[in-house]
């Protein structure tokens, strides 16, 4: 996160625990309101397929609550999970062709995920004291080169155990909704 966005921690709190019930509801207005074409599922799914990559790369080097990660996409950016869910989230707004589900994604992004990161931070410097080290070397969410990036294997096991395939099936049905619709038009 910028030093300069900073929520109120009550505020953080209350929206951290919306995050899931938020992601339903604008999946339904994502169901009801989209109107793919061809061309713009063409556009839209590739980047939203690289968004799901990030996701599942940097679900790979995450042991959460026992290990700073560090490598992988953290190597590259701190939040690279969000970065993730923020690239699928704008390929299926392109996929959809609906203006209306971009402006209710960049808020919902903006006022829910953006607090849920600096919570996330702010327990991570709690919990590992060179977080702080790390947060000067590496950029929340716009990726920077990393200066000398430690190579690490992805692990299967950290993407399972990560839960990281809900991802991949929440992706799944909303191009298999997508596709369906398309098909309807």
């Amino acid at each position: 996160m910028s030093a300069h966005v900073r929520f109120p921690r009550r505020y953080a709190h209350l929206v951290a625990r919306l995050r899931v019930p938020g992601g339903f509801l604008l999946a339904i207005a994502f169901g009801w309101l989209a109107r793919p074409s061809a061309l713009s599922m063409e556009i839209g799914l590739p980047v939203a397929v690289a968004g799901l990559l990030l996701r599942a790369w940097a679900a790979g080097h995450l042991e959460k609550n026992t290990r700073l990660a560090t490598t992988g996409p953290y190597a590259w950016v701190r939040n690279p999970l969000y970065l993730g869910t923020l690239l699928t989230a704008c390929g299926l707004v392109t996929a959809s062709r609906r203006p209306l589900l971009a402006l209710l994604f960049a808020l919902v992004f903006a006022l829910v995920y953006l607090p849920a990161i600096q919570l996330e931070e702010e327990y991570l410097r709690e919990l590992f004291p060179d977080f702080g080290e790390y947060a000067e070397r590496v950029r929340a969410l716009w990726p920077r080169r990393p200066v000398n990036p430690v190579c690490t294997r992805f692990r299967a096991d950290l993407y399972m155990r990560n839960e990281e395939y809900q991802a991949l099936l929440g992706f799944l049905a909303g191009v298999a909704w997508l596709a369906a619709k398309l098909i309807r038009m």
